[in-house]
């Protein structure tokens, strides 16, 4: 039989059999490895975490810059102004202050802007 092994951020191994694991995978790549106890590193998690951000933004930000060439074209200063500032929450949420002061995973996955980057991937 084949053994499974779970490794680490720093690239520690465990034999999976022997180790106590995180339920949540969702930041798995931030893992670090104690003994035979799997923990998350917050500042990994937290690096995961906005790089998952600025993943979803992209799309947001394209789609953002349509809106605000067609209110370019028709000259509607109220939809400039309103695209100005979403384009700039969008650019500023991997700085969200939520995200630097979470001090858990779940404070960290309720860092997730819905209101400015949509549903969020750890709901």
């Amino acid at each position: 039989m084949a053994t499974t092994y779970i490794v680490d951020k720093d690239g520690n191994q465990i034999d999976a059999s022997t180790a106590t694991v995180p339920s949540d995978r969702h930041f798995r790549g931030a893992w670090s490895l104690s003994g035979s106890v799997i923990s998350e590193d917050m500042d990994a998690a937290k690096v995961i975490f906005k790089d998952k951000v600025r993943e979803a933004r992209g799309p947001l930000l394209d789609a953002e810059d349509v809106v605000y060439m067609k209110a370019l074209e028709a000259d509607d200063a109220d939809a400039k102004t309103a695209s100005v500032t979403k384009k700039a929450a969008l650019r500023d949420a991997p700085a969200a202050s939520a995200i630097d002061a979470a001090s858990d995973i779940a404070a960290l996955k309720a860092a997730w802007d819905t209101s400015v980057l949509g549903d969020s991937p750890y709901a």
